[in-house]
């Protein structure tokens, strides 16, 4: 056994807990849902998950799973291109295709697996790749990774300046391929890209648009089909990767949707599905019945868009001030780190679950507190989550 190694790790894990960031980690008791039991402290309100249509406890999509699971068995013991694809794969990548409006997909274990696939097998040496400085961090390693492999030319452009993002493809004319990469909602921000301004760009530029739909993808548009149906351009984005473990169940998994030749591409040539083993068919079968219902129950995608506006605007009347937006991220600015983290465990000691975040994942002196919203909270929820806001706020100082 290395000690140098642990000593390491020990002195920085002190560190963490002197600083007051150190993680720790809270253990459910049962399904996630607006309230949840949580060890040692009994019943809690959720607003930290991104179960936004609360459908990770729906029992016609938990009932999927577990059918699946006795008709499949526990997992598919192999990758897809060897025995590992079966028939609920094809019947999941058909209504992942239909749900984000585009002609193929293809599944992964996630999405953070379907961005680090993407990139390096969508661009060569003499390519360019430019993304958005706020993109998550599964896309700025799927790029540096493409950088490493392929030897391509990258570059960041300010978040959602498009001025900016057009010097950046400018400056890069030359290039063979350029490729902008932009997340659809801004998990940190709770902001949504400025998608018919970047697919105007992307054909001024004969660049091809790729887009991150995880924080859309069953949230935005009237029918919850992601980003794209919000901004009237379904069809348009060329290529699209998301989620299936957020607002579509919140079990596990991701995917490649886009033209079918890319999809085939990605089959033949990503590492992760050419070595790592296929999403499990019970996972597969709770995602498509989570797609399904969705696509039969729009008014609950419209109950997750009236929760928070009600939630917006009931926090603001509080004294705080909220990042602007219309989505179900709601980030509430505190300034530093440690006050963040001291606020989510006074709020959770009340019975509230938010979560505080701050440096290294958002900028030094933009610690927040994020909330998330869902389909599922009733307004009782909402409003005693708002209570415990202003009493938790007077005490820190946050507000009068």
């Amino acid at each position: 056994m290395n000690q140098n190694l642990i000593s390491d790790f020990e002195s920085q894990i002190a560190g963490l807990k002197a600083d007051q960031v150190y993680k720790r980690l809270n253990h459910l008791e049962g399904p996630q849902g607006p309230r949840v039991r949580m060890e040692g402290r009994g019943e809690v309100i959720v607003l930290s998950s991104n179960n936004y249509l609360g459908l990770a406890n729906e029992p016609e999509i938990v009932d999927a799973g577990i059918d699946a699971l006795r008709k499949y068995g526990a997992g598919t013991a192999s990758v897809r291109f060897i025995c590992g694809t079966f028939d609920i794969h094809r019947e999941l990548e058909a209504a992942t295709a239909r749900f984000v409006g585009t002609e193929a997909s293809l599944s992964f274990v996630s999405c953070w697996n379907a961005n680090e696939a993407l990139t390096a097998n969508i661009v060569r040496e003499g390519d360019f790749v430019v993304s958005d400085a706020l993109n998550h961090a599964s896309i700025i390693d799927s790029i540096r990774l493409a950088k490493a492999i392929t030897k391509c030319t990258t570059g960041v452009y300010q978040h959602s300046d498009l001025d900016d993002l057009r010097a950046k493809l400018a400056a890069n004319k030359g290039a063979a391929r350029r490729v902008i990469w932009t997340d659809g909602v801004f998990s940190m921000e709770g902001s949504i890209a400025k998608l018919p301004d970047i697919l105007q760009i992307a054909r001024d530029h004969d660049a091809v648009v790729v887009m991150d739909d995880s924080h859309a993808t069953g949230v935005l548009g009237k029918t919850g089909r992601g980003t794209a149906e919000h901004f009237g351009v379904l069809g348009e984005v060329d290529i699209i990767t998301s989620t299936l473990g957020k607002a579509l169940g919140g079990a596990a998994g991701g995917f490649i949707a886009g033209p079918a030749a890319v999809c085939d591409m990605m089959t033949q040539r990503s590492r992760p599905q050419l070595f790592s083993n296929a999403l499990p068919p019970t996972v597969a079968a709770s995602s498509l019945a989570a797609i399904r219902f969705t696509e039969a129950h729009p008014e609950r995608v419209q109950q997750l868009r009236d929760n928070t506006g009600y939630f917006r605007s009931s926090i603001q009347e509080a004294g705080f001030k909220p990042l602007p937006g219309e989505t179900p991220i709601v980030p509430i600015i505190v300034g530093e780190t440690a006050l963040a983290i001291r606020m989510s465990e006074m709020m959770l000691a009340e019975g509230v679950f938010v979560t505080g975040f701050g440096f290294p994942v958002v900028p030094k002196g933009e610690a927040r507190v994020r909330c998330q919203v869902s389909a599922t909270h009733t307004r009782a929820d909402l409003d005693a989550v708002v209570d415990t806001f202003k009493r938790v706020g007077r005490t820190l100082g946050l507000i009068k």
